[in-house]
């Protein structure tokens, strides 16, 4: 209770505080001054206003009446950043009060050609530009300069997303895959531009140590002139992570005439290697090949040879073999009775 009655005390010593303020002579000397300093910056406002100033504004531009079987391909601009001089009073509008600027709206059919691409100048639109101004703006230039719309007459293909980019998974990791969402895209293109896309490749994409998959949206590599629907993908970076492990694979002969075959001491090797551990079970003994071709074994001479790998599985690294050589002998088989 005593702690709500000295706020209560503190808020009327800071009542009369105020009041004492406002009616001393302090105050009334202040609020003059407050007077003729709003007075002054307001003149001061006056003044600087009814200089010329140049601003930079946005118009939009919009290409109208396109046919239902024309398909726009190349990166088109919405707006023309117009550069305008005028008193600061008549930029307020422009600036300030947020005057609407009306789009300048563009008939494909006033500019269509023969060809498939459209140029369009700024000399042939400043008119509606400065129709959208004020009539003492003066416009001191427009950009773009030009309006280049290259377009396509409906034709278009299917053509696979390809990766472009660095991207390396982290220690004792890899990728299985890498999944694109979709995997492929329509692409829309005038002659011959049309004949030479084969694929669309994604903007580059740069992901270094991944442990964890991954998922990301890219946009495909803008190309003048072609349109790609839809024009970004989703990449999946699935990641799994190496471990190893043994198998005993035996050591074949090839090539050897029907009364000798080959001995090999061991008759099988210990293949260890790295593999993911989604693939762990599944790749065994029978996945690899060691082949001993009698040919090679006339040439070598000595009585160890280098065991070497005929074939493996394509998702398995860091192949070694134990042991690294074997003794072998090449043994006569007696003819048989008829």
């Amino acid at each position: 209770m005593s702690e709500r009655r000295n706020i209560y005390y503190a808020y009327l010593r800071l009542l009369k505080k105020i009041k004492n303020f406002l009616f001393s002579n302090q105050s009334r000397e202040f609020l003059i001054f407050l007077f003729f300093f709003l007075v002054s910056g307001a003149f001061w406002l006056l003044q600087t206003l009814n200089n010329d100033y140049e601003v930079e504004l946005s118009i939009p531009v919009k290409l109208k009446g396109v046919p239902n079987n024309v398909v726009i391909t190349s990166e088109n601009a919405t707006e023309l950043r117009v550069k305008v001089k005028d008193k600061g009073t008549a930029l307020v509008n422009y600036m300030l009060i947020g005057k609407t600027l009306v789009p300048i709206n563009l008939n494909f059919s006033d500019y269509k050609t023969s060809g498939s691409h459209i140029r369009i100048f700024s000399s042939q639109f400043e008119r509606q530009v400065q129709a959208r101004l004020s009539a003492s703006s003066a416009l001191l230039g427009i950009k773009p300069d030009t309006l280049d719309y290259i377009y396509a007459t409906g034709k278009s293909k299917r053509v696979p997303v390809k990766l472009r980019g660095s991207v390396d998974a982290g220690q004792q990791y890899y990728f299985p895959d890498t999944l694109f969402s979709p995997d492929s895209v329509l692409v829309y293109a005038p002659l011959p531009a049309f004949d030479t896309i084969t694929a669309a490749y994604t903007e580059p994409v740069i992901l270094h140590n991944v442990t964890d998959t991954t998922k990301i949206q890219a946009s495909l590599a803008a190309v003048r002139g072609v349109k790609f629907v839809p024009d970004a993908v989703d990449l999946t970076f699935p990641v799994d992570k190496f471990t190893d492990k043994t198998v005993e694979v035996p050591v074949y002969g090839i090539n050897f005439p029907a009364d000798k075959v080959l001995r090999a001491f061991p008759a099988k090797v210990n293949v260890t290697f790295k593999v993911g551990m989604s693939r762990y079970k599944f790749i065994t003994g029978d996945d690899f090949v060691i082949l001993v071709s009698y040919e090679e074994l006339l040439k070598h001479g000595a009585r160890k040879y280098t065991v070497k790998l005929k074939s493996a599985p394509s998702d398995v690294k860091n192949i070694r073999i134990s042991p690294e050589q074997v003794d072998f002998l090449i043994e006569q088989h007696a003819p048989h009775d008829n």
